[in-house]
């Protein structure tokens, strides 16, 4: 449906106002603009919330008290795209939502595009006119909004209840329901995405030396616990490419750290702590690279390989992104874990139930047998019930 009508609301004498105004929608969309480019949190600049070609749009910077907002929505199944983009930030308003769905799962589980600009138009024949890329570099977060922003942030949830009454009816005729609750329970089922952070993830670290090592996890760990403390986003310290240069050739004082890629307010206000940093690392012992299991051999290799071409060719059976039904990454590792039983290497692979009945038995023959069965084998496996 066209977007009809949208309101700003950035006063609390609104609220109720456009809350009647949305209150025969249920399900309803919700979609967040954040502006967190520079924070470590995440942070709602917009909350947009309609359906119907009807938004309102709510303004954090602006209002007060979440409370009847969050009890509104408390009462209504929310609709979101991506969810975990928008959780954080809402709960950081005291907002929880009991029951959620996310249109961008259950358009991965059909095997369709996940982009909302190209699943609206593929779907409902709705086109969004605003410049996606010129509104997600938008400054959110400074006043006044202008009216194309205004448009764009309303078209995002306009037509969330009609996109997600399509994609339900076809999850439950083609039988997969099930997979779609098991995959929005993983997600809701994360930890948020700063709990997700982890060092040795930091790109350039891997070839480092035990030394070299030690002190990019000093910097890193001094990086997030400053980042914690002022809510400052963690590039905007020292980036990942610099902490890096600075773990191989720590600088011996802080006004080193500008002529090394550090920004200038960075080194003025945590300049100090970040040579504090690597010089304690210098000091310590460097902890000895924990390897664990064994090197893989041409003979894993060539059996992962197998079962990844297996997974392309199931994937592709049942229409379905490969790194939906079973993520490369898993694959050597759950083959040099040495599985014993089907239910060793599932739980090697952390595969859901969904997905270990389309691969199981072609992977089990690959890995216990001779492999003959190949993704034809998978395909006799009985598929989840809607």
């Amino acid at each position: 449906m066209p977007l009809d009508a949208h309101r700003l609301i950035d006063s609390q004498a609104a609220v109720a106002d456009a809350l009647a105004w949305l209150g025969d929608l249920d399900p309803i969309g919700v979609d967040v603009e954040r502006a967190d480019w520079n924070r470590y949190y995440r942070a709602a600049a917009l909350v947009q919330v309609g359906g119907d070609g009807r938004v309102a749009l709510l303004d954090p910077l602006r209002l007060d008290d979440w409370t009847p907002i969050a009890e509104f929505l408390a009462e209504r199944a929310v609709l979101l795209h991506a969810l975990e983009n928008d959780l954080g930030p809402l709960q950081t308003l005291g907002i929880d939502l009991p029951v959620v769905h996310d249109t961008a799962i259950a358009a991965a589980i059909l095997g369709m595009p996940m982009g909302l600009e190209t699943l609206l138009d593929e779907v409902l024949g709705v086109t969004l006119d605003a410049d996606k890329q010129a509104m997600q570099r938008a400054a959110w977060e400074e006043r006044p909004l202008t009216e194309e922003m205004l448009l764009y942030a309303a078209g995002d949830v306009a037509d969330l209840p009609a996109l997600w009454e399509v994609l339900r009816d076809r999850l439950v005729a083609e039988d997969r329901w099930d997979w779609y609750v098991e995959e929005l329970e993983a997600t809701l089922g994360q930890p948020a995405v700063e709990e997700r952070r982890d060092w040795e993830r930091t790109k350039g670290v891997g070839r480092l030396d035990p030394q070299a090592r030690a002190r990019a996890k000093a910097l890193w760990e001094a990086r997030e616990d400053l980042a914690r403390e002022t809510d400052t986003a963690p590039g905007r310290i020292v980036n990942d490419k610099v902490l890096v240069d600075l773990a191989l050739k720590p600088p011996s004082v802080a006004r080193e750290l500008g002529r090394r890629g550090v920004r200038r307010q960075a080194v003025r206000t945590f300049g100090e702590d970040i040579v504090d940093a690597l010089r304690e690392a210098a000091d310590a012992d460097p902890e000895p690279v924990q390897r664990t299991g064994r090197r893989s051999t041409d003979a894993d290799r060539d059996l992962a390989d197998r079962l990844r071409v297996t997974r392309a060719e199931i994937a592709e059976s049942h229409g379905l992104d490969a790194g939906l039904l079973c993520p490369s990454r898993q694959l050597l590792p759950a083959v040099m874990s040495d599985p014993q039983t089907s239910e060793e290497l599932r739980a090697a692979l952390g595969l859901r139930d969904w997905q270990w009945r389309l691969v199981e038995t072609a992977f089990t023959d690959i890995v216990f047998g001779d492999g003959a069965a190949g993704a034809d084998g998978a395909a006799q496996v009985e598929q989840p019930r809607g």
